[in-house]
Formats: C-alpha cells, sequence, structure tokens
C-alpha cells in the first residue's frame, strides 16, 4: 500500500480495490488520492526558519550508480509526491552529482521549491574546512549547480585539517553574509564541537541548525551517546545519512550471492551476518503488520527517534522512492518499536 500515491483506478477496478481495503490492517497508513499530497507535510529545520518534507532525498547515487535520467526521473517523482528537500555533496560522484541535481533544478522551475542542502569539505580539491578551501568549495559548487546560493551548507568535518573552528565559522558568516549559504549544518562534528560552536554563536557567529550523523538501527553507537544529548539541548534538527545503511535495510540484500561487487558489495555484504538477519526477520514482521515495505519500516523508526527531523536517504529508482516516502506516514507502536530495538542491541 502506498501513502502517498498518485492517479485513480478505473470503474472496474474499484470494487476489487474496496474489497482488499476492508482487509487492510487498522494500524497501516491511510492511503491518499491525488498529486503532491506530501506538499502539506513540513517539519521545521531548525530555528532558521525553513519547513521540510520529513525525508531528505540524497544525491550520492547520481553520477555514479544512476545515471542522468533515470537521476532526474527520480528526482521527478520525489517532487511529484511533495518532497521538496535534496541533499548532495561535493565529493558525490566527484560533483557528478551537484551537475545533475543542478540541471534538474533549471529545466523543471524548481529552484525556489527546493531546500538544497550542500555538503562540503570531502572532496579532493579543496579538502578540509579552512577558510581558503572552504570558499573555494562553496563556489565550486555553487558553479556545478548552477545556483546563487545553497540554503544548508553542511560543514564536513571528516577530513578535519586543524583548522580552528572560529576561523570556519568566520568565513561562513561572510558566506551567509554575501547571500551564497543560507543557514549552516555540521557532519563529522564531536559533541565537544558542537558545543565549541555554539559557545561561539553566543558571541555573535552563525549558529549550527542541523547535524547529520550516519545514523540507523545497525548503526547506533556513535548517536545514542554525547551527541543525541548535545543535539536536543541545543535544539539541533538532525538529519542522518545512511539511514538504510548502503540499502541492506531495505530488505532487498538477505545472502551474501544477493550483494553487488565492488564498494556497494562489501559495505552489504558486512551486514549479512547473525545480528543483521535478526534485525530483517523484526523488520519483516513489522511490515507484514503494517502492510509497507521494509524500507518504510525502517525510516519510520528513524523518525520515531528523539532529535530525528528528516532522515537523508538515496534513491536508485522510482520504485524505491515510492517505498521510503510511505516511512513518513507510518506510526510504530511501542510495541513494534520495542520488538525492533531487541533485534538490533
Amino acid at each position: 500500500m502506498r501513502l502517498f500515491s498518485v492517479g485513480t483506478g478505473s470503474a472496474t477496478e474499484r470494487p476489487a480495490a474496496e474489497e482488499s481495503a476492508a482487509m487492510v490492517h487498522p494500524s497501516a497508513p491511510i492511503p491518499v488520492i491525488g498529486p503532491g499530497i506530501g506538499e502539506a507535510v513540513r517539519v521545521p529545520l531548525g530555528e532558521g526558519g525553513l519547513q521540510v518534507f520529513p525525508l531528505m532525498l540524497g544525491g550520492a547515487e547520481f553520477g555514479w550508480n544512476t545515471d542522468t535520467a533515470s537521476s532526474e526521473a527520480i528526482l521527478d517523482r520525489y517532487a511529484e509526491i511533495g518532497g521538496n528537500a535534496v541533499h548532495t555533496a561535493d565529493s558525490f560522484a566527484a560533483g557528478r552529482s551537484e551537475h545533475i541535481i543542478g540541471r534538474w533544478l533549471r529545466t523543471r522551475g524548481r529552484r525556489d521549491r527546493t531546500v538544497l542542502a550542500v555538503r562540503v569539505g570531502a572532496h579532493p580539491d579543496n579538502p578540509g574546512l579552512g577558510s581558503v578551501n572552504l570558499v573555494r568549495a562553496v563556489e565550486a559548487s555553487l558553479t556545478r549547480l548552477g545556483v546563487e546560493r545553497i540554503d544548508v551548507l553542511y560543514l564536513d568535518a571528516s577530513q578535519d585539517d586543524g583548522s580552528p573552528l572560529e576561523d570556519t565559522l568566520a568565513t561562513a558568516e561572510w558566506l551567509v553574509d554575501a547571500g551564497k549559504v543560507g543557514t549552516l549544518g555540521a557532519f563529522g562534528f564531536s559533541a565537544e564541537r558542537l558545543v565549541e560552536a555554539r559557545i561561539l554563536s553566543s558571541a555573535g557567529y552563525p549558529r549550527i541548525e542541523a547535524i547529520d550523523e550516519p545514523y540507523n538501527m545497525l548503526r547506533r553507537t556513535v548517536f545514542e551517546g554525547d551527541l543525541r544529548l548535545v543535539a536536543g539541548a541545543q535544539g539541533l534538527a538532525v538529519t542522518p545519512s545512511h539511514a538504510l545503511e548502503h540499502g541492506f535495510l531495505s530488505g532487498r540484500h538477505r545472502s551474501k550471492a544477493d550483494a553487488r561487487h565492488g564498494v556497494r558489495g562489501m559495505q552489504l555484504r558486512s551486514n549479512i551476518n547473525r545480528r543483521g538477519i535478526k534485525v530483517l526477520r523484526a523488520l519483516d514482521l513489522t511490515a507484514e503488520e503494517l502492510q509497507v515495505p521494509v524500507a518504510a519500516v525502517s525510516i519510520a523508526w528513524l523518525l520515531a527517534q528523539r532529535t530525528v527531523v528528516a532522515p537523508i536517504v538515496n534513491a536508485f529508482s522510482i520504485q524505491h522512492v515510492d517505498e521510503i516516502v510511505q516511512g513518513v506516514g507510518v506510526a510504530l507502536s511501542r510495541a513494534q518499536l520495542a520488538e525492533l530495538a531487541r533485534a538490533a542491541s
């Protein structure tokens, strides 16, 4: 069953549909007919005034495993449903992801209706968060995207070169004042660094509004500690990446033979173990109860976690988009959450 479905069935199809609807589990999401129904579903991204769909479409696959035509079809479907937040990074596919998203924004006339989030700091040409490289990275992303402004700039500290945070935020302040950046997010920041950033914001530096930390049912240790406490205390919007653990939590890959070769195959195979299969079985049971895809349950689990606002999910097909957006409309019961937690422990 689809939460956000488009189109209507024929007169001959309706009786069968009504009969099957009578057998639907009472906790299943209500299907809504009509394009763009997701446009009414928005949540605040921090305190900067941005309103986003509770699921950000990631562009990590664009230009890598997904060609331009397929990428644009995925973006079209997400927008058709009512999604409005797209995330990419200057390091995704060596910048090709940004090229594809920028072309789509331009040809579809979607720029003013899309919250554009970009992560910088890991591109080999401009690594780290030093002042010079940060400005160069932002300018390069703006050029590839063909836009004048990045709505949410995620500062990627994964390749930290030891640059003082004060210098990074001072440079970010200049970018904001110049109209090149709207608000700030953080990726790979420790709890201590977030506290330091808040102290600097009280002295007049720009405030970090969102954090991206890889987080899902299988990857919990790093976030479910000081990071979550700091995020809650500071009112940060958590937009976790790797929401489906490289696709494993979509339930599509259940044996090592199913996993593809290459980097993605290695990532998938690393989770095909006793714990991973146990989690998939728990997801299967909940998905069957609610009559939704496994991927939707994985997204619903994330949205049920404190401080999580909008998971970042990379899609590789239109069907995948249809599956993951259903997670926005799934409300897991306490019993279901407890069972999933036990499986992931």
